[in-house]
C-alpha cells in the first residue's frame, strides 16, 4: 500500500485515483471521530463528506511535516468546532436525557471508555459534556491519541487537556450514575428543612 505522502504528491499532480485511495484509506477513522463527536449518523455522514472536500481543497498546503492522518484529523476537529458554532447546531433539538442507572453502576467510567463501548447511554452521556471536554474524551479514548497529540490538535496546553479529561471523566461518572450533584444534594436539603 502506498504511503500517504506519495498519494498526496500524486493528488497534487492531478491524480483522481490517488485521491480516491487516500479518502478510502482514512474515511472510516474520520467518520468514526465525527460520529462520536456529533452523535448523529446522518449528520456525521454529511460532515465527513464536507471534511474530505476541505481536505481536497487544502491539500496543496500539506507540506509533509507530521503525519498526514493528524493533519486530516485537525481538519475534522476544526470542522466539528465550526459546526458547534453554527446556527444549525444552536437550533437543533435537545438530546434525550441519560437513563438514571447503568446496569452495573460499579463499572468505572474509564473502563467503559477504554473498552470503546458504543452503548446508547455512554454516547448520550458523552454528548452531554461541554464541547471542550467531549472533544478531549473522544480524541483520547476513541481515537487513541496521546495528551501531547490532543494538545497539538486542539491548540491547547497539555495541562489544559489533562484538566479537560479529568473534568470530563468526573462529569461522566455523575451522569452515568444517575444525575448530577445538584440533583443528588436536593434530597439532603429537603430533609434538613423538615
Amino acid at each position: 500500500m502506498q504511503s500517504d505522502e506519495s498519494l498526496v504528491e500524486e493528488i497534487k499532480s492531478g491524480s483522481q485515483a490517488a485521491m480516491e485511495v487516500l479518502v478510502k484509506k482514512h474515511y472510516r477513522n474520520i467518520f468514526a471521530y465525527t460520529y462520536r463527536k456529533v452523535g448523529d449518523y446522518h449528520l456525521a455522514y454529511d460532515m465527513t463528506q464536507e471534511i474530505f472536500i476541505k481536505m481536497v481543497k487544502s491539500i496543496a498546503s500539506y507540506n509533509g511535516q507530521g503525519k498526514f492522518q493528524h493533519w486530516l484529523l485537525k481538519i475534522a476537529v476544526n470542522h466539528c468546532r465550526d459546526y458547534y458554532r453554527s446556527s444549525a447546531y444552536r437550533y437543533k433539538d435537545e438530546l434525550n436525557e441519560v437513563d438514571n442507572q447503568l446496569k452495573d453502576d460499579r463499572e468505572n467510567v474509564e473502563d467503559l471508555l477504554s473498552k470503546k463501548l458504543d452503548s446508547v447511554k455512554v454516547k448520550e452521556a458523552v454528548n452531554q459534556l461541554p464541547d471542550y471536554q467531549r472533544e478531549a474524551i473522544i480524541l483520547k479514548f476513541y481515537q487513541d491519541l496521546k495528551i501531547r497529540q490532543i494538545a497539538e490538535l486542539t491548540e491547547a496546553k497539555e495541562s489544559t487537556v489533562k484538566s479537560r479529561l479529568k473534568q470530563g471523566i468526573d462529569k461522566l461518572k455523575l451522569l452515568l450514575k444517575g444525575g448530577d450533584e445538584d440533583e443528588q444534594s436536593q434530597p439532603n436539603q429537603q430533609n434538613r428543612l423538615r
